[in-house]
């Protein structure tokens, strides 16, 4: 037991990755959805491996690292989150003005206009 209390503390691995990439995951959501849940889903990863650690010796480990870990972890859930509205707002829109209209804005426009009245 003195060995642990002797050991001076060490941030959590992963921590500042988690973080990055779950602000990341936040950013790249409106990137078609898909790269910001790719980016979510690996800080997730990360965040529950590095939080398990934590749980089996929190002396070991700094208090600011752990809160970035969570805060880290967060922003991932946002991330995937917002990453999958936005994917569904894209199968919504393609299968409402189809998939040839995405490239012509004006064309797109005036169908949902026509669809709302």
């Amino acid at each position: 037991m003195d060995q642990l209390q002797q050991q001076p503390q060490q941030p959590l691995p992963n921590a500042t990755p988690v973080l990055v990439l779950g602000i990341l995951s936040i950013v790249m959501c409106f990137c078609y959805g898909i790269l910001g849940l790719i980016l979510g889903i690996i800080a997730l990863v990360l965040s529950a491996s590095s939080k398990r650690l934590y749980a089996s010796a929190p002396e070991l480990y700094t208090q600011s690292s752990y809160k970035n870990l969570n805060a880290g972890r967060i922003c991932a859930i946002i991330g995937v989150i917002l990453s999958l509205l936005f994917i569904a707002y894209m199968i919504f829109i393609i299968s409402i003005v189809g998939f040839e209209n995405l490239g012509n804005p004006t064309e797109m426009m005036r169908r949902i206009n026509e669809l709302k009245g």
